[in-house]
């Protein structure tokens, strides 16, 4: 139950919260590390934003983001909230450890604690399960009073209209870091029900839209570019179109996440544009529809791919694909394939995955039961780390291989090339974009290190090497 720490009445005084977005290793900033150069990869920290305004005015607040400026030990708050992934678990797990030995009463929230709490609950006093405007608000009157519980839950039919408008102010200090701090969201969850997605679990396959007019109230009061982030801002079409049409007048410039489906709608991709879309991120996966129905992603169709991102492409939009690589039926072959399809698709800019079954998901439980799990250190379920047991290859060529498709779509001729036929073909503020996502990803893994192989090359290689007859000096790996 409570912390032994007394707090002084609340009519003397409000309690002092800091709350944290924790940062991997290798970006985080601290009085030896300056900040990363990767600003397009940062935008706002919405949910700690927002859980700043879910607070009330009496109580007093800091906000640390360790991407962007180091956090102070020394610190001495009431209450501790931070809000993390499976990934960043491990970093989270310390310093809940190190503010519960100052005193402090720690809340975690987040997609890990949702979908683990009761393995969360073992390092943090509280755990907010599931969306903040249910939950954050009892909790501080419970730690006031001393009567806190363990773990709270949300609705997950919460009426999105109480959503707030998030405290952008606290990041002030820090707003040149960010390629926004201005991020917005219309909807939260999804009606679809990967198996590998956490946001699905998150929500409970459910999807709910703010009011339209709360949306556009905020949206009057942001600069002309921002950023949406819902993770399908088309998934109720009947809401995208109300919204799209009401936001032309605005003449605002934007990018989103949706699903491959806009493209099925004509009037819709329209009006998106009208409404000031110039860029998509688009969960393509796989090119195999063998994995796309293993993963319960049938509403994606791989032999349409080619033509649905042109007509994306063709109104006007940029496209950035998510895809996913080490699924079941992907063998060595699927790097060089994944890359010229990349290349013919002209797809803009790449986030790649590698498969990671996230702790609270379907596929998670499936590959635990089936003894695929290798590795259980949450710092390495951050998508660049093979923590699997491939079916086709061997964990090493699956690691080898993402990082040399990575590395291969982020060549700076190919940053370049894509970036000057993107503003061309769909439009100046794409192009821009394109280029600068595709530095900032060069970047990054020149900062992580990673080289990699092609690893069906290099089984050729070594094919060729012990059973072929070779002339002294002729051969060359791949």
């Amino acid at each position: 139950m409570a912390n032994s720490k007394q707090y002084q009445s609340t009519s003397q005084r409000g309690l002092q919260i800091l709350l944290i977005e924790p940062a991997a290793d290798h970006l985080r900033v601290d009085a030896r590390h300056k900040v990363v150069k990767r600003k397009m990869l940062r935008f706002s920290v919405l949910s700690l934003t927002t859980v700043a305004a879910l607070t009330p005015e009496r109580h007093h607040i800091t906000l640390v983001d360790e991407n962007v400026e180091p956090l102070d030990l020394d610190l001495q708050p009431d209450v501790v909230g931070i809000t993390f992934m499976t990934g960043l678990a491990p970093r989270a797990f310390e310093l809940a450890r190190h503010f519960r030995q100052q005193g402090a009463v720690t809340v975690a929230g987040g997609f890990h604690p949702t979908l683990n709490p009761e393995e969360v609950s073992q390092h943090f006093d509280v755990v907010a399960a599931g969306q903040a405007e249910d939950t954050w608000p009892h909790i501080l009157v419970d730690i006031e009073l001393q009567q806190y519980r363990s773990i709270y839950r949300s609705d997950p039919n919460l009426d999105l209209e109480v959503v707030p408008v998030p405290r952008r102010d606290l990041l002030d200090s820090t707003r040149r870091h960010y390629i926004t701090t201005h991020a917005v969201q219309t909807g939260r969850g999804c009606n679809h029900r990967c198996k590998f997605c956490s946001i699905t679990a998150f929500y409970q396959h459910q999807y709910h839209c703010r009011p339209v007019e709360n949306v556009l109230e905020e949206l009057k009061e942001i600069p002309r570019h921002f950023m949406f982030v819902d993770d399908n801002i088309i998934a109720d079409r009947d809401y995208a179109r109300q919204l799209f049409e009401a936001m032309r007048p605005l003449k605002k410039r934007w990018i989103s996440q949706c699903s491959i489906e806009l493209a099925d709608d004509p009037e819709l991709l329209q009006l998106a544009y009208e409404a000031g879309c110039r860029g998509v991120f688009i969960g393509i996966e796989s090119i195999q529809d063998d994995n796309l129905t293993e993963m319960d992603k049938t509403f994606n169709e791989s032999r349409s791919y080619l033509d649905k991102i042109s007509i994306i492409r063709k109104q006007g939009i940029g496209v950035q694909a998510g895809m996913i690589v080490g699924l079941d039926a992907d063998d060595r072959t699927v790097f060089q394939r994944n890359l010229s399809f990349l290349q013919k698709a002209r797809i803009d800019a790449l986030q790649l995955a590698i498969l990671t079954p996230q702790p609270g998901t379907p596929l998670h439980d499936e590959f635990k039961l089936a003894g695929r799990i290798t590795d259980f250190n949450w710092a390495h379920y951050d998508y660049r780390h093979t923590v699997i047991e491939p079916k086709q290859m061997a964990a090493q060529e699956l690691q080898d291989g993402a990082d040399w498709l990575y590395r291969q779509f982020y060549r700076l001729d190919r940053i370049l090339l894509r970036a000057l036929r993107c503003g061309l073909s769909v439009s100046p503020l794409s192009g821009v974009l394109s280029l600068r996502l595709g530095l900032t990803y060069r970047r990054s893994l020149k900062l992580e290190g990673r080289v990699g192989r092609n690893p069906a090359r290099a089984r050729l290689f070594t094919f060729k090497h012990r059973f072929l007859p070779q002339k002294a000096g002729k051969l060359q790996a791949g």
